[in-house]
């Protein structure tokens, strides 16, 4: 697997923190999926009776990664604002940086996310962008600085899946060696395998595990795909074919008179 700002995941899978009944079953769901990262999003608390520091307590114990993102967050100020907060209350360097720039889609804006991600690179953060699959934004985040790329399959929470499957083929042969994350849009456990077939090296998924009917048993599914997935890459899967082939040989058929 590749790193990911010198750290080596123990698993493919980023899960997020947002939704869950209960902590209890946010805790249990990080149990059972074996998730390598927590993403967080951060919101302004109280100062005065520091509200939400249960919250943060319960994170910290899950043992896994602190990924912070700046969800919610539609300019360049607002974002890098929220990333300052993140490193100062998580004490880490990696930030998920979201810049919307769509209110129904939640599609990014790859014009606010370069520019945010050029400031927050220089700032001595470690960036994960949220972005699409274009090529040349892709170009541009990683000259600001980025070592990582986390293109979206889908809308946020759509549960759609994987919507641009050529596009995703692209990226992935266009950069072979930067580590690359199906971040949002996933619903199914087959959204992640496929994700995972396609070379990508980590998915990035909340909604479906925590809006399911059983968050547990799901985030034990996600965790099984990816590995599925995974598994599968490396095995160097069949090309599809336009026409049948035999998978029993025609030679040393017997032919009845």
């Amino acid at each position: 697997m590749k790193q990911f700002y010198g750290v080596t995941l123990k698993t493919p899978l980023m899960l997020g923190t947002a939704q869950y009944p209960s902590p209890a079953i946010l805790a249990d769901a990080f149990k059972t999926s074996c998730a390598s990262v927590a993403t967080v999003s951060l919101r302004r608390e109280s100062g005065r009776d520091k509200s939400g520091q249960g919250f943060w307590s319960i994170i910290r114990n899950l043992d896994v990664h602190i990924l912070p993102n700046t969800a919610g967050c539609y300019t360049v100020k607002e974002a890098v604002t929220t990333a300052h907060m993140a490193r100062e209350i998580f004490d880490t360097k990696w930030i998920k940086l979201e810049v919307i720039g769509h209110t129904d889609t939640l599609q990014p804006n790859v014009f606010g996310l370069v520019e945010a991600a050029k400031i927050l690179t220089q700032d001595g953060f470690e960036v994960f962008p949220y972005t699409t699959e274009d090529l040349v934004v892709a170009d541009k985040l990683l000259d600001a600085g980025c070592q990582v790329l986390m293109p979206w399959g889908a809308p946020i929470g759509s549960g759609q899946g994987l919507n641009n499957l050529q596009g995703l083929r692209s990226l992935r042969a266009h950069f072979p060696d930067i580590p690359l994350v199906v971040d949002a849009g996933i619903g199914l456990p087959s959204h992640a395998a496929h994700a995972m077939e396609l070379g990508y090296d980590a998915v990035l998924l909340n909604t479906a595990v925590a809006k399911a009917g059983n968050p547990v048993e799901m985030a034990h599914a996600m965790a099984l795909a990816v590995e599925a997935g995974q598994a599968a890459a490396i095995a160097d899967p069949m090309e599809p074919r336009d026409m049948a082939a035999p998978s029993t040989p025609v030679i040393g058929k017997a032919f009845l008179t």
